[in-house]
């Protein structure tokens, strides 16, 4: 004797073994034997055996029509061996019962189950709302199949356009574009990036990089509404100064000037003059919300976003030629570079000149500071102000910059296209901690830490930057930063770059003038901004870090380098030493931290950001190189 059962939601026939009045001993046509309870029995018989069976009755399942069966069944609760004996006019044979039970259970839509074995037709609306929504399925899954085979052949279906930017970031898995595009990975066998650049969504892996980042960060785009550009708050009195200003020749967004005026009875008043965005973007403005969704300028090879309208930022850089609005500290320095005392201002400042890196770089470096300045414009301001920041290094005990590294420049030439057009690279390798560098770190960092201690004093909160037992964290207390070996520390030096520095500026203002601060003690405004600003800021970095490493794959490819020497950093971790490249490279022997190597270049990923090296030799122990995931002092 043999039985139809079913088991967690399958249909299984078997062979009785033994049975009781309660349960049976079944063993399947697998040789599986099992404990059934007699009230799972579907059905009872002789003969065939169970697993011919079941072929057989799916075989006649198949052949049986639907609408034919609902159409001959009643409206009352059927079991499934009754109505196969209406339809087959005759006691059914186990086959036909049990391929009528299949029917029955493949179309959930025409028959609902009402019990084990037992059915009831769907209500002839319920049928015809169902019908019209597994069309509606079918038609859909169509579409699926058809956008799936468009970009499986790499070509860009419009609905797939449409979608791209939350593709990218936060893709919404109910909709049938983005189903079409897993059933293309799946069929394809390529990942996301990949499809989408062979399917021309993106023309190079530049662009699928930045639209990533900008769907993400930037999803509804990054321009700037039309707003009127604010003037400076009130009357400012005209500095008697002559300022200037050192950068980067790609620098628009000018935070910082610098000026010396020698002091009656012998010394020096050393100003440090910051662009004031404060005293024209007032909290809770237009531009202030703007400023607080971006939170920070955004830098990467060839490109930036900026914080702030291209239009503000006219208004408030520190453009030569011009008396620009400014917050100002005046450190008063005696003849031997001791500080006197210090003051704050509130004024417009001449701004004389833009100095650049690459203009006086080559006449005031370490070479010619060691023997006889030559001739040049700022030659004596520019000396005495590297002389009082070797002053401020040494009394802070710590160096601003680590003299055995470098730092490096990227240059994108849009319009010197490469062969896939992705643009010309140039990266210029720097030494840092020269003397241009001292002299800006260092009175920034005056700038910072005698501001932060300003606001700190007169009870009014701020934004700090902390660093304590390795760890650098954002706060609104002022707390010590070790690394800079500074009692407090609050970024105020770039506010046309920076939410928390115009932040910090604002509350400066507010202290200057004795009037009421934006924000108060405890005010929750306060720490929201500056966690979002930590965030935000941390994910831009990394953005820059991944740029910089695609293009350092860009300047490969361009120079055609099939060999590239490097040091070892630790276990195979390299660096390279014309561009920073970090990569594994698994081939690499042991060897001590900061040995040479040569390395063979044998393939790259753009998309990725990785690229393939090869051990070659080892050319002898050097200086060991510093480790870029140390912790860094501001």
């Amino acid at each position: 004797m043999h039985v139809l059962f079913e088991e967690d939601g399958a249909f299984k026939a078997g062979t009785i073994l033994s049975q009781s009045e309660a349960s049976l001993q079944v063993e399947t046509p697998h040789g599986k034997r099992l404990k059934l309870k007699s009230a799972n029995v579907l059905l009872r018989f002789d003969a065939p055996s169970p697993g011919e069976m079941m072929s057989r009755a799916e075989t006649e399942s198949a052949g049986l029509e639907t609408e034919f069966l609902y159409e001959v069944c009643g409206d009352a609760e059927f079991a499934f061996a009754e109505l196969a004996q209406e339809y087959y006019g005759h006691p059914p044979s186990a086959v036909e019962s049990t391929a009528l039970l299949f029917k029955l259970h493949s179309v959930p839509i025409w028959f609902h189950r009402k019990g084990r074995g037992r059915f009831r037709k769907a209500p002839a609306e319920i049928l015809q709302a169902a019908l019209a929504g597994a069309e509606k399925k079918r038609l859909q899954q169509e579409q699926v199949e058809k956008i799936a085979a468009e970009l499986v052949a790499g070509r860009l279906p419009a609905e797939v356009a449409a979608i791209l930017p939350q593709l990218l970031t936060k893709p919404d898995r109910n909709r049938q574009e983005t189903k079409a595009v897993e059933l293309a990975l799946e069929e394809s066998g390529k990942s996301l990036p990949q499809l989408l650049l062979a399917c021309g969504a993106f023309e190079s892996a530049y662009a699928y990089h930045r639209a990533r980042f900008l769907s993400e960060h930037f999803p509804d785009g990054t321009g700037f509404p039309d707003l009127e550009v604010p003037d400076p708050e009130g009357d400012l009195p005209l500095a008697a100064v002559r300022a200037f200003s050192i950068d980067d020749a790609t620098t628009t967004e000018i935070d910082d000037a610098l000026s010396v005026q020698p002091r009656e009875g012998g010394g020096w008043r050393i100003g440090i003059h910051i662009a004031a965005p404060g005293l024209g973007i007032t909290t809770g403005s237009a531009l202030d919300a703007i400023a607080r969704r971006r939170l920070s300028t955004v830098y990467m090879p060839g490109d930036k976003i900026t914080m702030l309208p291209d239009t503000v930022v006219g208004r408030f850089t520190l453009e030569a030629g011009r008396d620009c609005p400014a917050l100002s500290l005046y450190v008063d320095v005696a003849s031997d570079l001791r500080i006197l005392g210090h003051e704050t201002r509130i004024e417009r400042v001449p701004v004389i000149a833009n100095l650049r890196h690459h203009d006086i770089e080559p006449v005031f470096n370490a070479e010619t500071l060691a023997g006889e300045l030559p001739e040049f414009p700022w030659r004596d301001e520019l000396k005495l102000l590297w002389e009082f920041a070797t002053v401020l290094e040494a009394g802070r005990g710590k160096p601003s910059a680590n003299q055995a590294s470098f730092d490096f420049n990227f240059y994108v030439d849009w319009e010197t296209q490469t062969a896939d057009g992705a643009g010309f690279v140039r990266i210029q390798r720097r030494r840092r901690g020269s003397p241009l560098d001292k002299l800006v770190a260092e009175l920034m960092i005056l700038a910072n830490s005698t501001w932060g201690r300003q606001l700190h004093e007169a009870g009014i909160p701020a934004i700090y930057r902390a660093q304590t037992g390795g760890r650098v964290r954002m706060t609104t207390a002022a707390a010590p930063h070790d690394g800079l070996g500074v009692d407090c520390y609050a970024w105020s030096s770039s506010p046309l770059r920076r939410h928390v520095d115009l932040i910090n500026q604002r509350q400066l203002i507010a202290q200057v003038r004795g009037e009421a601060a934006p924000f108060a003690r405890g005010s929750a405004e306060l720490a929201a901004a500056m966690n979002d600003f930590e965030l935000t800021y941390a994910a831009y970095a990394d953005y820059q870090r991944q740029m910089e490493r695609y293009w350092c794959l860009r300047w490969l490819r361009q120079e055609q380098r099939a060999e590239v020497q490097a040091h070892l950093i630790r276990e195979n971790l390299c660096r390279l030493d014309e561009i920073p490249l970090i990569l594994r490279v698994p081939s690499v022997p042991p060897e001590l931290p900061g040995t040479r190597l040569r390395l063979a270049v044998e393939g790259f990923d753009d998309l990725t950001i990785e690229a393939r090296m090869r051990y070659i030799a080892t050319l002898g122990a050097d200086a060991a190189p510093v480790d870029p995931e140390a912790a860094a002092a501001d």
